[in-house]
């Protein structure tokens, strides 16, 4: 890993704070994760102090991004994975994600690329899902009635 999670939390700070990325309710299920989950990270005290809503939303994301830029290398993993599982688009447009998808590798391909076409299961379209779901749906149905005719005969 190129950056450390402290570095790319420090860059990916004023994305987070600016343009109310993170709204209130987003930010008290990020500190609770941080507080439930690990509590060597967030205490419950802590936790408290950063789900005050007395005090702006931004205001309390900023003092916690601060917080868990001094408590280490762990407590802004944990916030990046917290953040990915709360909010997967939000995670995705960070600035340091972004960058990483943009950037080629050392092999020369893209992963942009690879990222887009692993997203893409059926390029046909939902017709095509349709018609094979139904035809699969009407098989199962005609080999369950097969089956319990069998057993009905056999009951005799």
């Amino acid at each position: 890993m190129a950056d450390r999670y402290q570095e790319q939390l420090q860059k990916d700070a004023l994305f987070l704070c600016s343009d109310q990325h993170v709204d209130t309710e987003l930010l008290d299920k990020l500190v609770l994760q941080l507080n439930r989950i690990y509590p060597q990270i967030l205490t419950d005290r802590e936790a408290q102090k950063f789900r005050n809503l007395s005090v702006p939303a931004v205001t309390r994301l900023a003092e916690l991004l601060s917080y868990l830029q001094e408590k280490g290398e762990e407590a802004c993993h944990e916030f990046y994975r917290a953040l990915h599982l709360h909010n997967e688009d939000l995670y995705l447009s960070l600035p340091t994600r972004v960058s990483r998808r943009e950037a080629p590798e050392l092999s020369g391909s893209n992963p942009k690329v690879f990222y887009r076409d692993r997203c893409v299961f059926n390029d046909r379209g939902k017709p095509v899902f349709t018609h094979t779901f139904t035809h699969s749906y009407s098989l199962s149905f005609l080999v369950f009635v097969q089956f319990k005719q069998i057993c009905f005969y056999l009951s005799f």
